[in-house]
């Protein structure tokens, strides 16, 4: 059963609900596109390249997941809407370099790295104050905000201490790009209401949308 739309109804108007369809199929989005979805988050490039051939051609694509260099080209090029999981400069510079020779400008977002499991991805605060510091002109991608996850545990002030942090580094984001406004990509479907108290403008919800 698709609940995209009781979620939905449950955000305000300007957070935007990114369905988080990996792992899923074709027909389930088709379900919630069909509830009025238009924003969805696949992780891998081979899985996005599938269903975008036989999908609605106004979804706007959304990558999420951890993103190799040599996989950079075929992700450009079924024109995503947004990378979400920029985790390295390294990372940055490809996909400025790629975007470049494919003559379009690239939407991005910074992930960051604010959880407990060394296992997520993400630079730390440290890598990401010293992107701002030295940011030099990437004509071939816009920046538009920031990602991340908090630790994957039932400790509330835990989940609340990781969002606090990226909404700290969001308005870092913002001062130093003299931005009014931006993307604030975290909370998912255990934790998104904590999220949008500290401030998210974008939550990536899956299983309670598709389970």
């Amino acid at each position: 059963m698709n609940h995209w739309r009781e979620i939905r109804n449950t955000l305000p108007a300007d957070v935007t609900l990114v369905a988080v369809s990996k792992y899923h199929s074709a027909e389930q989005i088709a379900e919630a596109y069909a509830a009025g979805c238009r924003d969805f988050g696949e992780s891998r490039v081979q899985e996005l390249k599938l269903k975008q051939a036989t999908l609605p051609k106004d979804i706007r694509w959304h990558f999420i997941g951890h993103l190799q260099t040599n996989k950079v080209r075929d992700l450009l090029r079924l024109r995503p809407y947004l990378i979400q999981s920029v985790d390295s400069e390294h990372l940055l510079r490809a996909i400025d370099i790629e975007a470049g020779k494919q003559g379009i400008v690239q939407d991005i977002l910074l992930e960051l790295h604010v959880a407990a499991e060394e296992t997520k991805s993400g630079m730390s605060i440290d890598e990401f104050n010293q992107l701002l510091n030295s940011l030099t002109e990437h004509p071939n991608i816009r920046i538009r905000g920031i990602m991340g996850m908090a630790t994957n545990t039932d400790d509330e002030p835990e989940i609340r201490r990781c969002f606090h942090a990226l909404h700290e580094q969001y308005l870092r984001f913002l001062d130093r790009c003299s931005l009014d406004n931006g993307l604030l990509s975290m909370g998912m479907s255990d934790d998104y209401s904590i999220a949008l108290s500290e401030g998210s403008t974008m939550v990536r919800i899956g299983s309670a949308i598709f389970d």
